[in-house]
C-alpha cells in the first residue's frame, strides 16, 4: 500500500490546492476496494489509484472541478458505458479539497509571529511560518496546526506557491534589512495582501530605498505599513488581532484597499 499520508502530508506542507479522492462503496463488481485513494492537484497530476481506466479518467476531471469550486463533494457511477468498463458494478467517490482556502505566510517566528499564529486559528486561513533560527521555529509556542518552514526566506519564495487570490503575506523577521529584501522579493509575485511591520518612520525609509532602485510606485502600493487595522495597541497580541482583522476585511471584500504609497 502506497503511503498517501506521507504524501498528503508534504502537498500540505506546500500550501498547494489538492482534493483527496477515495473509494467509499462499492456494489457488484468494482476495479478497487472501498478504501482506495488517489491524491490530485489543480493541474490534473495525480498520485495513487481508483482502479485505472476511463473511470480514473472521468475522477480526475471531477477531482480538479472540485478543487476549483472548492466544495467536498460525493459522486456514485455506475461501470457502463459511460465509464468504458462492463462490470456493472457501481462505485462511489468522495472528493475531500484540501488548501483551497487563503494561506497566509507569515516570515517571522518572533513574537509577533507566534501571536499572529494563534489568532488566526479558526479563520478560514492555512498558516505557514517561516524562519531559518531553530528555536523559534520549533517551538512549543507555535500551535501545531501550523505549517513550519524551517529555511532561509529566499528559499521559501523560490519554491512557495503563489496565487493572486489565495496568498496573504505578513513579514516580520528579527531584522529590517532582511523585512526589506523579503518586500522587495514579495512584491514581484502574486498576492492578495502583503503586509509589513513596522511604523510609518520605517515604510518612508524602505521606500525611499527601494525607490532608488527602480521599484515605482505600483509595487510599493501593494504593500500595507503598518499592516493591521489601527487599533492604537503595540503589544504582540494586539497587532496580530490588527493583522487579523485586515486580513480577514480582505478576504471577504470588506474594504483595506491597495494603499498609496507615502
Amino acid at each position: 500500500m502506497w503511503n498517501w499520508i506521507s504524501k498528503l502530508e508534504n502537498l500540505r506542507q506546500a500550501g498547494k490546492p489538492f482534493a483527496i479522492v477515495t473509494v467509499t462503496q462499492c456494489t457488484g463488481s468494482a476495479p478497487r476496494d472501498a478504501g482506495a485513494k488517489m491524491l490530485v492537484l489543480e493541474n490534473g497530476k495525480f498520485y495513487g489509484s481508483i482502479g485505472g481506466g476511463h473511470l480514473e479518467d472521468i475522477a480526475l476531471k471531477d477531482a480538479v472541478q472540485s478543487i476549483e469550486g472548492g466544495k467536498t463533494r460525493t459522486i456514485r457511477y455506475p461501470l457502463g458505458a459511460k465509464t468504458g468498463q462492463c462490470c456493472a458494478g457501481v462505485v462511489e467517490l468522495l472528493f475531500e479539497v484540501v488548501n483551497t482556502g487563503p494561506q497566509l505566510y507569515v516570515f517571522g517566528a518572533g513574537h509577533v509571529g507566534r501571536a499572529v499564529c494563534r489568532t488566526f486559528a479558526g479563520t478560514p486561513f492555512g498558516v505557514h511560518v517561516i524562519d531559518e533560527r531553530k528555536e523559534w521555529i520549533e517551538s512549543e509556542l507555535l500551535p501545531e496546526e501550523v505549517v513550519r518552514h524551517r529555511c532561509e526566506w529566499d528559499d521559501f519564495i523560490e519554491e512557495a506557491s503563489w496565487d493572486s487570490e489565495r496568498t496573504f503575506v505578513a513579514v516580520m523577521t528579527h531584522r529590517h534589512d532582511v523585512d526589506q529584501a523579503i518586500i522587495e522579493a514579495v512584491i514581484k509575485r502574486p498576492a492578495k495582501y502583503i503586509g509589513l511591520i513596522g511604523s510609518t518612520s520605517k515604510w518612508t525609509r524602505f521606500q525611499q530605498r527601494m525607490t532608488a532602485k527602480g521599484i515605482g510606485d505600483a509595487g510599493l502600493a501593494r504593500v500595507h505599513c503598518p499592516l493591521g487595522v489601527d487599533t492604537g495597541g503595540k503589544a504582540p497580541q494586539e497587532v496580530a488581532i490588527s493583522l487579523a482583522a485586515e486580513a480577514l476585511q480582505v478576504y471577504y471584500g470588506r474594504g483595506a484597499p491597495e494603499r498609496e504609497p507615502s
